[in-house]
């Protein structure tokens, strides 16, 4: 999903900064500490009174409620089959990890699991689940840039920047949660995207691979970067061509470990004007610019509700190789991620988040320069701001308390898939922390200096809004190292 923010800056003295980070670090060190659980969902009904730790036996498994969604994509996720056997004392744990895996699958609106007792040593397992509205044909209306703020702060709220058009996706395709997309979009960048997605190609669902074809042609380019700005080149026409081609191939092997091995096949070509106004625009100070590349991601996945967890762990790596054998593009490219979400007692959840990124070699065409306010990483206070280097370190936390939750079943709505409605609302304080090297070539023309090899500090407090179809709504006013402070309205979980 796009992330929208929206910022007005004023100056701020750098006390209450100071404050806010000292109360977060204080806070951050007390979660080691902590007692305290959570589980997000329906409750698990084991047999009434059964608290002594024996042995059952497995049954059946009887899932109830998947019209579309094929039965065996359902019981991958199922860590007891029928036969097994388990001790009473763990079985409530491992009900509610399989149930969290199965709301994972983003398939479907609730999911519950209940024990049936047929004696007192073998249970039948109940899995209930109410499916989603998997046909999604959605019109495109938004801003060809990274965010409401830079679109409004930076670029003048110019309408002229908006893209518009169709987008056709198909989630949990001949319910094998298999996806189809296409793209057709037009406006400020004209846009054609084909994809399809199969995660599960053989009987055992581990191995699944997809393809990608992608065809833009922005009308206006980003061809420098001026004081962490990006400058546009607008000649009323196409500036530039992007075609690439791409198969990735995943196997999840476990649970909660996914590796993916991509290959993709990228071809750029620009006017001569933008070449003129940036010579260091692509390698060779060419005017067009092809190149393979090489990739491969591990995720480590074990938070609750991936949508928005709130207890465990994420740990995610990748790496990636632009230019193979004879291609004069040559770029390494490494980025890691640690996420952890600690329940405390009384309704406060901690979140810490760490990342680094790092490429080599450090000279590189301007099309190539990365960091911080790409990729949706970013120091919150800072999204106007592109802080680019080649390397960059990020840490994120938040404490928050849930001021509220419930349910409604809103019968009045015609469709099934629509009647099941969701709120939960959160109030939290944040600090982000960030670090970035610049790049060589920055530094010799002392440019985009301002907010590199520094810590950038951005703390503040906000709200978020949890609802249906995995939709986070935040809030949040912001201060910055700078001084500066800011509204910013997202649409976009945190990490």
């Amino acid at each position: 999903m796009k992330e929208y923010n929206t910022l007005f800056y004023s100056k701020q003295p750098f006390k209450l900064l100071r404050l806010i980070g000292f109360i977060t670090t204080l806070l951050v060190v007390s979660a080691h500490f902590a007692k305290g659980g959570n589980f997000v969902g329906d409750t698990l009904n084991l047999p009434a009174g059964d608290t002594s730790n024996h042995v059952v036996q497995v049954g059946r498994v009887i899932i109830i409620g998947n019209k579309v969604t094929r039965e065996r994509i359902i019981s991958r996720e199922l860590s007891l089959k029928p036969g097994d056997t388990v001790s009473t004392k763990v079985l409530p744990a491992i009900l509610t990890r399989d149930k969290n895996k199965i709301y994972n699958l983003r398939l479907f609106n609730t999911v519950s699991l209940r024990v049936l007792e047929l004696g007192f040593d073998q249970i039948d397992i109940l899995v209930e689940i109410s499916e989603r509205w998997y046909t999604d044909p959605s019109p495109i209306f938004e801003l060809s840039d990274r965010n409401l703020n830079e679109w409004w702060q930076n670029y003048n709220h110019d309408f002229n920047r908006v893209n518009y058009g169709i987008r056709l996706k198909q989630k949990n395709f001949r319910g094998r949660n298999e996806t189809l997309q296409l793209t057709a979009q037009f406006g400020f960048t004209r846009k054609f995207e084909l994809s399809y997605r199969i995660p599960n190609l053989d009987r055992s669902q581990k191995h699944g691979i997809g393809f990608n074809f992608n065809y833009s042609e922005p009308r206006n380019a980003a061809y420098q970067t001026k004081d962490h700005i990006l400058s546009y080149v607008s000649l009323g026409r196409s500036v530039k061509i992007n075609r690439s081609v791409s198969m990735n191939y995943t196997y999840r092997k476990s649970f909660y470990e996914t590796h993916n091995f991509s290959i993709d096949y990228n071809s750029s070509s620009i006017l001569d004007t933008v070449l003129v106004l940036n010579p260091n625009y692509f390698i060779d100070r060419g005017t067009s610019q092809r190149f393979t590349s090489l990739s491969y991601s591990f995720n480590s996945e074990h938070r609750d509700v991936v949508a928005y967890p709130l207890k465990g762990y994420q740990f995610t790596f990748s790496v990636s190789k632009s230019g193979l054998s004879n291609e004069s593009v040559n770029q390494l490219e490494f980025n890691s991620t640690y996420a952890t979400h600690i329940p405390l007692e009384r309704k406060f959840f901690l979140s810490n988040l760490s990342a680094g990124y790092m490429s080599t070699p450090t000279t590189q065409p301007y099309s190539f320069f990365s960091a911080l306010g790409y990729r949706g990483q970013v120091v919150r206070g800072y999204e106007i701001y592109v802080i680019e280097g080649p390397q960059f370190l990020l840490n994120k936390t938040t404490l928050k308390k849930k001021i509220f939750q419930r349910s409604w079943r809103v019968e009045a709505m015609p469709l099934e898939q629509f009647r099941y409605f969701p709120l939960a609302i959160y109030l939290k304080g944040y600090t982000d922390l960030g670090y970035v090297n610049n790049y060589d070539y920055y530094s010799e023309q002392s440019l985009n200096t301002r907010l590199t090899s520094r810590i950038l500090v951005g703390a503040g407090m906000g709200i978020d809004i949890v609802t249906f179809y995995d939709a986070v709504f935040r809030v949040e006013y912001t201060f910055t190292r700078e001084g500066t402070k800011g509204f910013f309205i997202n649409l976009k979980k945190e990490f």
